[in-house]
């Protein structure tokens, strides 16, 4: 089987990556104990993945492949998350209880990031039809490479147990646990400069 073709995206690609993004995080054990309800999760996580992630469009981080079946959002150094749109949206879509639990998470997170410049992955996602062909590792091994040219760490936080081993694949060791009241555990990640 020929390996993906992954590129880095412009503007016309957008909206075609967030669908991509939506339908690889569909059954995300954290993405959906946010949002449950299937509405919810439609109408709320294009606008979580603008504001999480969206620097990644405008600042060189965002990849994909050529067919739109896997897509990847880094944000390089100094890029960071809307944090208005994100707790407005969060404020908005959550129950009360996930929104109380998401609080202790998100501190957690806060400090678990490292303090030094490093390139931070929010998102990587491969439509569920082509998971397993090698979408996943293309675009980590894509990016890395940018990452790598620089001399900078990498860094994740993986909502998906699941995954953990393409990421230690590319180099990422877990550094911690992150979990909240009936959150699930999210595994911080981070991978050395190469």
């Amino acid at each position: 089987m020929k390996a993906p073709e992954i590129r880095m995206t412009t503007s016309a690609d957008e909206a075609a990556v967030v669908g991509t993004i939506l339908l690889a995080f569909s059954s995300d054990p954290v993405w959906r104990w946010c949002w449950p309800d299937p509405h919810t999760y439609l109408e709320s996580a294009p606008k979580f993945v603008r504001a999480y992630a969206g620097g990644a469009f405008t600042h060189e981080g965002a990849y994909c492949s050529d067919n739109y079946a896997g897509a990847c959002l880094w944000l390089r150094p100094d890029v960071r998350s809307d944090e208005a749109a994100l707790e407005d949206i969060l404020q908005r879509t959550l129950s009360e209880i996930v929104r109380d639990d998401l609080n202790g998470v998100l501190e957690q997170m806060a400090k678990s990031r490292p303090s030094e410049q490093h390139w931070y992955l929010p998102i990587i996602g491969v439509e569920p039809l082509y998971q397993g062909r090698g979408y996943g590792s293309a675009l980590m091994k894509r990016a890395l490479e940018d990452c790598d040219r620089e001399h900078l760490p990498a860094y994740l936080e993986s909502t998906n147990g699941r995954n953990v081993p393409l990421y230690e694949r590319h180099g990422f060791e877990v550094v911690g646990k992150i979990q909240s009241g009936g959150s699930p555990t999210i595994l911080p990640m981070y991978r050395s400069p190469r």
